[in-house]
């Protein structure tokens, strides 16, 4: 019976050990995600920031000002990109 769960406590240790890279890659990752969700959502905030600037500013076309806003978001993504790949 000793051996029994000497065996049991060792291949209920192995399955942990085994499990922990596994554990802190799903962490890293999901910080990795949460970091570049938030720089999309604050590029999205700077793009809005773009358009009224340059609307307000009156020296381009609503059209050019839509670019520059879209611009500022196609670089947040691909920051967020960068961040988890």
């Amino acid at each position: 019976m000793s051996l029994f769960k000497s065996l049991c406590a060792a291949s209920a240790a192995a399955l942990v050990l085994a499990g922990a890279p596994a554990m802190s890659w799903a962490t890293e990752q999901g910080q990795q995600r949460k970091a570049a969700r938030d720089v999309r959502q604050d590029s999205r905030q700077g793009a809005r920031d773009t358009k009224q600037e340059c609307r307000s500013a009156n020296d381009k076309s609503n059209a050019a000002c839509r670019q520059d806003k879209r611009d500022t978001k196609q670089t947040g993504r691909q920051t967020g990109r960068d961040i988890k790949y």
